[in-house]
């Protein structure tokens, strides 16, 4: 034992200090109360520019005409081009905050501040945007800062990121429970163990208490009782679901174009390329602002127009429809442009317009007795944000909590439900090319849409012949530790075998039937890819089958039938291939910018 450490007030200075197992709670309380504090000055700057500029700054200039309207969200397009001009970007997104926690990406900047008044200034000029999604990237930046500056390993990194973001939305919206379910929902995407669940609740429980504290205890949205009039409701709220499926994936796919478009990517559109980038959040407030001239109710968050159509405020149909599609389209501008914020708040917005114009075509179709337009609309709310979110349970605390209402919840389950399923089957259609979709807060990198398959390394896959038992075939697989093989006939492939399939034809054998032929238990479907795709279309068909590996297939584009030659197999494209490819060709980007910027590669 060192000198030092023998001392008695150095002994006391140990005992003060708290163990190393109560770090993450304490670093959670630290990013609650930041995050909510965050959050209180977010609020308070955005309102308060949006007082001066759409009500003190839209007065002195009336005097000049109607027309002055859109010079509002192009001056703050201006300001947020100016700043992306300053600061080369406001840092990473959520998505990239999660390839930072899990090591996948190079640490970029962490612009939290640059980003908060880029995003006030976007919605305090009238962006058809929400603040969200920044609340939810303020907290996540801030668990990540004091992850990385206590120099923590990359789980706990993701645990702290999670509880950061867990706290933005629970201040952003007054609903701890939807944070907290968000974060295990999207950020940790499983269920990663007690110690991870008790740092995010404690985070988004401090960020909650601050947030009320700072801006009172009302919800976001003070909505009428819900009034349930029949249960033969409930498979109209079925149709209610698809339709919002249906917005989701035209907001999503919308968000898209707008991007392509105002990069210059698109045909007919190349003269955009041309404008400099920081001159577009101008030319897309501009856009939105002469939108506006006609429909001023889709500028900003919209929430005064959310609350007077929930409060059962007429409003005819055709405006309900008109408002449902020139919103998603100022939205996309708005975003594709470049202006700063999240598309929760259009979320709510479209699947309120949805719900609202549903309902009332039921009151005049329908001969029984429904529920009013209002309730309608809370579901489609529900339904359009777990669509487009990717996370129905978080669509459904989150609208619970702000009801506060449980005869709502069976109509909410079922619509969100039905919404979020409907939709990742149309993103994982391979003519819709939606698998870098900008969902609202998590935006995928760019980098899939530029690797193709043929760039990964690709893994040999286990052929096994299907003359074989299905008892020799398990000993084959596990010696292999691999989970699946492709099932071969001669000279042609015939299926693939999983470690599923294998346990479900051995179990029925020891139910005393007869143990089946390998050839009887495998998958005849294939879903596979082709080396000219992107990786973003590979992603596209894994994720909504939770598949892990996907045979590269040397065809022609189109469905085909089995069997097929076995010599028109490549190899297999893995999570793991997948991971590896980005990194690398993230690495080898990093080191082109740093030998152009040295002239030499360190």
């Amino acid at each position: 034992m060192s000198t030092l450490s023998a001392h008695p007030w150095t002994r006391w200075v140990d005992r003060l200090l708290p163990p190393p197992e109560s770090l993450p709670l304490l670093l959670a309380v630290a990013i609650g109360g930041g995050t909510g504090l965050c959050i209180v000055g977010f609020h308070y700057l955005f309102t308060t520019l949006q007082s001066l500029l759409l009500d003190r700054l839209l007065t002195q200039l009336a005097p000049w005409g109607f027309w002055t309207l859109a010079l509002i969200p192009a001056l703050g397009g201006l300001g947020v081009g100016l700043m992306r001009q300053v600061w080369q970007g406001f840092g990473p997104n959520m998505s990239g905050l999660i390839a930072q926690a899990k090591g996948q990406e190079l640490p970029q900047p962490l612009r939290t501040l640059p980003k908060l008044v880029a995003v006030s200034l976007s919605l305090g000029s009238g962006a058809s945007l929400g603040p969200e999604g920044p609340s939810v990237e303020i907290g996540g930046n801030i668990g990540l800062l004091l992850a990385q500056r206590w120099r923590m390993s990359q789980e706990r990194q993701l645990q702290l990121l999670a509880a950061g973001a867990a706290a933005g939305l629970a201040a952003g919206f007054n609903a701890p429970v939807a944070g907290v379910f968000f974060a295990l929902e999207v950020v940790l995407a499983s269920a990663a163990g007690s110690s991870a669940v008790s740092v995010v609740l404690l985070a988004a429980v401090i960020s909650a208490l601050v947030a009320q504290i700072g801006l009172g205890t009302q919800p976001a949205f003070d909505l009428p009782a819900y009034e349930v009039r029949s249960p033969l409701e409930l498979p109209l709220y079925l149709g209610l679901g698809i339709l919002a499926s249906l917005i989701s994936w035209l907001l999503t796919q919308s968000l898209i174009v707008a991007r392509q478009a105002f990069a210059g990517e698109l045909p007919g559109l190349t003269v955009l390329a041309r404008i400099p980038t920081w001159l577009r959040p101008l030319l897309g407030g501009l856009s939105v602002g002469l939108i506006a001239l006609q429909l001023p109710q889709i500028l900003g968050i919209g929430y005064e127009t959310l609350e007077a159509l929930l409060r059962d405020q007429p409003l005819p149909l055709a405006t309900l429809t008109t408002l449902l599609f020139v919103k998603l389209a100022a939205t996309a501008i708005s975003s594709g442009s470049g202006l700063v914020g999240g598309v929760f708040a259009p979320s709510l917005f479209l699947g309120a317009m949805l719900g609202s114009a549903y309902g009332k075509l039921l009151g005049l179709l329908m001969p029984l007795s429904v529920a009013a337009p209002p309730a309608y609309a809370m579901v489609g709310m529900a339904a359009v944000l777990a669509g487009t979110a990717r996370a129905p349970l978080t669509a459904i605390l989150l609208l619970f909590e702000m009801t506060r209402d449980y005869r709502i919840v069976l109509p909410l389950m079922a619509a969100a439900g039905l919404s979020a399923w409907l939709t990742e089957r149309l993103r994982s259609l391979p003519s819709t090319d939606l698998s870098g979709l900008p969902p609202p807060i998590l935006e995928q990198d760019d980098i899939t849409h530029q690797l193709m398959v043929r760039d990964l390394p690709l893994s040999h896959p286990l052929l096994l012949h299907s003359g074989l038992s299905p008892a020799l075939a398990a000993e084959r697989l596990l010696a292999q530790g691999d989970r699946a093989a492709l099932v071969v006939e001669g000279e042609q492939l015939i299926g693939l075998l999983t470690l599923d399939d294998l346990q479900r034809g051995l179990a029925r054998g020891e139910e005393g039937g007869t143990i089946p032929a390998l050839a009887d238990v495998i998958n005849r479907e294939l879903i596979y890819t082709r080396p000219e795709e992107t990786l973003a279309e590979a992603i596209a068909r894994m994720s909504p089958r939770g598949l892990v590996q996907l045979p590269v297939m040397d065809l022609p584009p189109g469905p085909v039938a089995l069997p097929l030659p076995s010599s028109k197999l490549l190899g297999l494209v893995t999570r793991e291939g997948i991971d590896l490819g980005c990194s690398q060709a993230r690495l080898r980007e990093t080191l082109q910018q740093t030998s152009v910027g040295s002239g030499q590669i360190a």
